[in-house]
Parts: C-alpha cells; sequence; structure tokens
C-alpha cells in the first residue's frame, strides 16, 4: 500500500491547496480581515477607537465579545454587566480583544461544512494555543510580548486549512502521525510537499501579514529549547509550546499529570522559565479561559479524542482512501492498469451521464455500465457490484465481470449484520478504498474469511460503498492479482467517485 505519494503528485497537491486557500473568495476576505485587525496597533487612542468600530460593525462579534467579557472569569467586582465595547477593551485588554477577534474570524469562516467535526478539533487547538500565548506574554520582559498570543493562534493555521479545505488530504496526515513512525512536520512534508508550519508561513505570508508574525511559525528542532535572543525568537518558542500544550489538552482530563507534560517541562521549561509549579498554574489559567472563550460562542468542547480516530476508520484504511499515485503514460503498470486510465474513465463518466440523461437508462443498466468502466479502465481480472438482500440478511454480487466471474459471483456473498471487517468498515464510514497490497499484515488482519478462501490471489482491489444517506445499499468490488503501488492520483479519484455518484444517484428513491 502507498504511503508515500511521489514528487509530482504532492507538488500538485501543494500548489492546489495554496490556490484554494488563497484564491478563493472566502479565503481571500478572511485574509483581508485578519490583516486589517493584526494591523490595528495598540500604541494610542486610534488603535482603541480602530478595534472597538471593527467589532463593533459586526453584529455577531460584537456579542460575541460581551458575552465574554461577562463570564465569571472577566466579570468585574461590581458585578456590573458590560454593555459596550469600549468598556470590554478596558476590561479584558486591547490585546486580548484582538486576538480574541482574530479567534472568532476563524471560527466563522472555517467552522462549517462536511468536515465540521475536524475542523472544530483544530480550531480549539489554535484557541487554546492562543491563549498559552497570552498567559506566557503576563511574564515576558519583552516589550509587546502580547503580541505572541496571535502567534500561537495561527501555528495552527496549517491544519486548519488542511481539514477544512482538503479532508483527504488530512486524514491520510493525521493516519501517518497515529502510526508513530511520523511527526506532524514529517507526515505533512509526506503528504502536502510542505510541512503544516510552512504552509503556516506561506498562507500568512500572502495575507501580508508582519513578518514577525510569519517567522514565528516556523518550526523548532526536536531538542530541548534554549533561552531565546531576542522578542521575535521567543515568540517562536512561545507559539511551537502553545500548540503542545493544546494538543495535549485536547488528548488528557487532567494534562497537568501526564508524561508528556513532564517531556515538554524538561524540553521548554528553562528557555521559557517554566518550573512545575508556574506550568501547573499555566493549566489551570488556560483551562478556564478556554471555559469562558467557548462559553462566549456557545460552543461545547470538543471529546477528549484525537481527531484521526474521529471516523472509526483504522489507520490503516485512512492511508488506503483513494489517493494521489503516478502521473499518466502510456502503457499499462505492471499491476496490470492501463496508464491512460483518467482518459478511459472520462469516456466511461461521458456515456454513464448520457443514459442517464436520455431516460433510456434502467437502474441496472447504470450499474453495469459503470461496472464496464472501472473494470476495463482500471485493468480488474474481476470486478462485481454487490447489493443488499434485506430477506436473507445478506450483502451478495448481483452482476460480474472477469476471469471466472460467474464462479467468483456465486459465492461473494456475506452477512448484512454489523462488523469490523474491511467491506463493514468502509460501508459504515463511506469510505472509498484502493488497497494496493493485500497481503500486509494489517490488511489481512481486517479481511474477512470468506474473501481469503473465495479470493486468496487477489493482491490488489477497490472496494466503492454504495451508501445513501445512512442507508447502506452494498458496494462495488473488483481487484487484480497483482500489487498496485502506483495508487490512483487525484483526477482519477474524482472520476471514481463522479461514477459511483451516478450509481447513487439511480438507486435514490
Amino acid at each position: 500500500m502507498t504511503t508515500t505519494p511521489p514528487e509530482g503528485a504532492t507538488r500538485r497537491v501543494r500548489a492546489a491547496l495554496m490556490h484554494k486557500v488563497c484564491g478563493d473568495e472566502e479565503m481571500f476576505a478572511l485574509g483581508a480581515s485578519v490583516a486589517r485587525v493584526v494591523e490595528m496597533a495598540s500604541s494610542d487612542d486610534q488603535g482603541t477607537h480602530d478595534l472597538a468600530y471593527y467589532v463593533v460593525s459586526d453584529v455577531a462579534l460584537t456579542q460575541r465579545i460581551l458575552r465574554l467579557s461577562n463570564t465569571v472569569q472577566y466579570r468585574t467586582a461590581s458585578g456590573t454587566p458590560v454593555t459596550t465595547i469600549s468598556r470590554a477593551i478596558s476590561l479584558l485588554g486591547f490585546d486580548n480583544v484582538k486576538a480574541t477577534a482574530l479567534a472568532m474570524l476563524l471560527v466563522d469562516a472555517l467552522d462549517s461544512g462536511d468536515h465540521a467535526g475536524s475542523v472544530r478539533v483544530e480550531l480549539e487547538a489554535a484557541l487554546c494555543a492562543s491563549l498559552v500565548g497570552r498567559e506566557m506574554a503576563r511574564h515576558s520582559f519583552y516589550q509587546g510580548a502580547e503580541e505572541a498570543a496571535i502567534c500561537a493562534l495561527f501555528k495552527n493555521l496549517g491544519p486548519l486549512l488542511v481539514a477544512s479545505h482538503e479532508h483527504d488530504r488530512y486524514r491520510e496526515i493525521s493516519a501517518l502521525i497515529a502510526a508513530g513512525k511520523h511527526t506532524a512536520g514529517q507526515a505533512s512534508q509526506l503528504i502536502l510537499g510542505c510541512s503544516y508550519d510552512a504552509l503556516s508561513e506561506a498562507v500568512l505570508a500572502e495575507w501580508k501579514i508582519p513578518d514577525v508574525i510569519v517567522r514565528a511559525q516556523a518550526s523548532l528542532p526536536p531538542t530541548a529549547v534554549r533561552v531565546a535572543a531576542n522578542r521575535g525568537e521567543w515568540m517562536r518558542q512561545v507559539a511551537s509550546f502553545g500548540l503542545d500544550i493544546a494538543r495535549l489538552m485536547a488528548r488528557s482530563h487532567e494534562p497537568a499529570d501526564t508524561l508528556e507534560a513532564r517531556n515538554l517541562l524538561q524540553r521548554y521549561g528553562q528557555a521559557l522559565e517554566l518550573d512545575k509549579e508556574r506550568m501547573d498554574a499555566l493549566f489551570a489559567a488556560v483551562q478556564e479561559g478556554m471555559s469562558a472563550l467557548l462559553q462566549s460562542m456557545n460552543m461545547e468542547p470538543a471529546p477528549k479524542t484525537e481527531p484521526e480516530n474521529a471516523s472509526g476508520l483504522p489507520n490503516v484504511l485512512l492511508l488506503a482512501t483513494l489517493d494521489a499515485g503516478e502521473e499518466d503514460q502510456d502503457g499499462t503498470h505492471p499491476s496490470g492498469k492501463p496508464k491512460n486510465a483518467r482518459e478511459l474513465l472520462l469516456a466511461g463518466v461521458q456515456d454513464v451521464t448520457q443514459l442517464r440523461a436520455s431516460g433510456q437508462g434502467k437502474v441496472n443498466d447504470v450499474i453495469l455500465a459503470v461496472l464496464e468502466t472501472l473494470y476495463g479502465a482500471l485493468g480488474f481480472r474481476f470486478a462485481c457490484v454487490c447489493l443488499k438482500d434485506a430477506r436473507a440478511g445478506q450483502y451478495r454480487a448481483r452482476v460480474s465481470l472477469g476471469e471466472e466471474g460467474k464462479r467468483l459471483q456465486a459465492g461473494f456473498a456475506f452477512s448484512a449484520a454489523p462488523g469490523r471487517d474491511l467491506f463493514h468498515l468502509a460501508m459504515e464510514n463511506d469510505a472509498d478504498l484502493m488497497i494496493s497490497d493485500a497481503g500486509s499484515p494489517k490488511i489481512r488482519d481486517l479481511l474477512p474469511a470468506w474473501h481469503k478462501e473465495l479470493l486468496p490471489d487477489a493482491k490488489s482491489f477497490i472496494v466503492l460503498p454504495l451508501v445513501v444517506g445512512k442507508a447502506q445499499l452494498g458496494l462495488f468490488y473488483a481487484d487484480r492479482t497483482n500489487t498496485a503501488p502506483e495508487g490512483v492520483p487525484p483526477d482519477e479519484t474524482s472520476l471514481i467517485k463522479a461514477l459511483k455518484g451516478q450509481v447513487l444517484a439511480a438507486l435514490a428513491p
């Protein structure tokens, strides 16, 4: 199974991602708003006036800042409600309101869509890191140390944008990290062609954010951190520390008592003048701040789980979702897959689209046309569509193509009862899978006995679940007798999904 996309593929992913996050109209607007807030200076009354005017011009932002000002953490001793933004800035502090406004801009722009769960986890990490930066600034002798909260907020911008705009890539990166052999920087470099930190730097630079904030996103060496020589280096250390603390707090109910907390203290303690007592106080203050911030935005805290486990798929299957492969060429790959698969898939999509548009194609005709396209365009030896038989309580192959098609079709059946094998997991998670090497131990552990017995020579295969709403109708299956390390590039993936979409549309009531 391919885990490292070729260099050409990573270049395409990186370029497409930068175009999407910087060229998209909504992201352009977000960048302009972020830049405007960042440039507001705290050194004079004009800066305070500009910030107050900016907040007041956004009704939702005004309400959130006022709610934050009236939470238990910030409520005045007199108990008098805070009803104006000017008073909120006076109570919370200019830099606190500025950082909070930036955080809320990110929430409004990104906390939605099909991948809200993953985006939410990354948003909370950014908010939490920002609060760590704020707490560190309180004890710093550097002038303008409060800017560390903004540096820390943007430290998680890379994962946040990838989770929002390229969720399949986000899942692949998360799976590599979960496997324990790659850091977040290494995993994102493999999949995207650049690290998360480098992506954050590039986007902030595109948004015309000041250099000191952009440079603070750069990765630190994995060794113990030395005392900073200047304010810029200190903010880079705080940004990195803030995100590390945020990740720990997202995983643990008692983060201060973990081995990871002790390791972070050992790594950052000398540079940031931290000891166990100060670390414990930091955890407490940040937790209180997070509660107030989430309350002000009417957000419930995310559960203490890792984002890569949220899908319910084992990590090995997260890596097997259709992803990047090689460039198209003439001839065939050793697996038997044609190198002009894209052109063949495109022709199939056009044929199936015309078939449905004509009104002449029945559901069975559409299914057969898609099956023929997958079988020929991707060079499979056996392909079938497997549909649910409610009476028999089984999924059973109804149509098949290829070598020994009739014999294999007769044996291709399995229970409709929930299970934890590869086929049930694919349908439960509606995950399109390309298994490049079915002989790998982790994949074999997920293969049901009936598949091993019926198709012992299947070395690579594809599974495309047919799920409408929450109804699991069945799946497309196709295999080869050779491994397929070439993978499936993004353009082919889109066409395969388009073919499946035609079938789902035909099956929908």
